[in-house]
């Protein structure tokens, strides 16, 4: 501490002391030059327009409690109301109603209350204060509903999953860019991404126009699943969860049944509550902020700031560059590692489908139930055949096709694989006369020999069967008018059967 001594006085630095109140800093410039240099108070009063009295009134207060004295007391019933109790309650009953009101209109009624009920009118500034003094998220809860009070005001719980392929997240966002179409419009593309919660990389991506829909989001996950061509992005595996909004495509029935087959569980967050996806949105809000701006078409404030000029392609290429090369490779802020490296680890064995084609059959290519009837399996007003449809005609099987490409399907009977339908208008391999003639004659020798079995099967238990013989006809002796209007045309034998 630093003492200034003048006579008997010992002056201490209020910076010293941590005094932070400028009034006391105020009036200790105002008595330095008396206190160290003996000038007397009442030049100092006159220079600094202050009354004597009051200055030496300081003196005396500063003498006594040192710079602490020179901050102006406070009256010993400071913050403490003399109001009803039933005023004060009243007037925060009315600035929790909904609409909100004003303090000027709290103020005017509640004057007005005061009269009627006897009591003394408070201020405006009292009402002020006491409207002021009510707990910002009671003031939340009351006027902008449960919604706002839990996004600013209730804990957050941050999860981490135990370890890589334990728990994805996927959503999509709309990039804040425009770019141009198949036809040279601007259009504002939509992004949609797969992340490992783990380790914060990216399993996959996809950039699309249109709204993001079923496809647009099993086709993620195809990457997402299945290995990369790039060494540099190892991230495979089917998850054990995948966490999801309530949005139409992660609703669909396709989703649900991809998940079925591929053995991962979909959990939803809750309705509005992107709070449980908050590390897939800061992976968005990273790019929005941190790549596109780069970007020619890029929006600041719902405006391009140049014009578009990157394609679909392009802007996918870019993506996936940044993706891979920037951020599943620097260290991640959170975990303090690369994201690419914590999902990597030790070295470990996700769990993959067998073939590539078995996950496209399961997680693009959408299942409807169909029958096959004489010519072929009718859907979505095409006609699909196969030879090998001939045996099955009638009976009721399980169709999987790509949306993507409607010229084939594939047919599963009783969950077995049983051929690959096409469909002669929309594909390049056209079914011939020849191929369905072969199948019918082939499909009807197969059944004749089905039926030569089954007869032989009853010889071999009734080798002697017995039939009811028939009588022998007896000719009938027409008369002889009969027998002349016969002569001059056909002869017609008639015979009589006997009883």
């Amino acid at each position: 501490m630093i003492l200034y001594r003048t006579g008997a006085i010992t002056m201490a630095d209020d910076r010293v002391l941590g005094t932070d109140s400028t009034e006391v800093a105020m009036r200790m410039a105002v008595l330095r030059p008396y206190l160290i240099d003996n000038v007397p108070l009442t030049k100092i009063a006159v220079d600094a327009a202050i009354p004597i009295r009051t200055v030496r009134r300081w003196i005396a207060r500063y003498r006594l409690s040192g710079p602490a004295g020179l901050m102006r007391p406070t009256r010993p019933d400071a913050g403490t109301r003399t109001f009803p109790k039933e005023m004060v309650e009243l007037i925060e009953g009315m600035a929790l109603l909904k609409p909100q009101s004003s303090i000027a209109t709290i103020h005017r009624r509640i004057v007005m209350l005061a009269a009627e009920q006897g009591w003394r009118k408070p201020s405006y500034g009292s009402v002020r204060s006491i409207v002021r003094e009510i707990n910002p998220a009671i003031l939340t809860l009351a006027h902008e509903g449960s919604a706002a009070f839990r996004d600013k005001y209730e804990l957050v719980h941050r999860h981490r999953a135990s370890r890589p392929n334990a728990t994805w997240q996927a959503d999509h966002t709309q990039l804040d860019i425009l770019i141009l179409d198949a036809g040279g419009k601007a259009a504002r593309p939509w992004l949609t991404t797969v992340m490992d919660d783990y380790s914060r990389v990216v399993a996959g991506y996809m950039v699309m126009l249109g709204a993001p829909s079923a496809l647009n989001t099993s086709l993620a996950l195809r990457q997402a699943i299945w290995r990369k061509a790039d060494p540099m992005w190892p991230v495979c595996g089917i998850p054990d969860v995948l966490h999801v909004d309530h949005g139409s495509d992660f609703t669909s029935l396709h989703l649900e049944q991809a998940s079925a087959d591929l053995h991962f569980r979909l959990i939803y967050s809750g309705v509005a509550r992107p709070q449980g996806r908050g590390k897939i949105e800061r992976l968005f809000r990273t790019i929005n902020t941190e790549l596109l701006p780069e970007l020619p078409g890029n929006l600041r404030n719902g405006k391009p700031s140049s014009p578009p000029r990157l394609s679909l392609a392009e802007l996918d290429a870019t993506i996936g560059d940044y993706i891979v090369s920037t951020y599943n490779t620097r260290p991640h802020s959170t975990i303090g590692v690369p994201p690419a490296k914590a999902w990597c680890g030790d070295g470990w064995l996700p769990r993959m489908p067998e073939t590539v084609d078995e996950l496209d059959t399961l997680l693009v290519m959408v299942a409807r139930p169909r029958t096959v009837h004489r010519d072929g399996i009718r859907f979505e007003g095409l006609r699909y055949f196969d030879p090998t449809l001939a045996a099955y005609v009638g009976e009721p099987v399980m169709i999987r096709y790509d949306p993507r490409d409607m010229g084939e399907i594939r047919i599963f009977h009783r969950n077995t694989f049983l051929c690959r339908a096409v469909s002669a208008d929309h594909a390049g391999d056209s079914i011939t006369l020849k191929d369905i003639q072969t199948a019918r004659i082939a499909h009807r020798r197969h059944l004749r020999n089905q039926i030569a079995e089954r007869k032989a099967r009853v010889a071999d238990f009734f080798p002697s069967p017995v039939f009811r013989p028939t009588q022998p006809a007896v000719p009938v002796t027409l008369s002889g008018t009969e027998a002349k209007g016969r002569q001059k045309g056909r002869r017609l034998r008639i015979y009589s059967e006997g009883d």
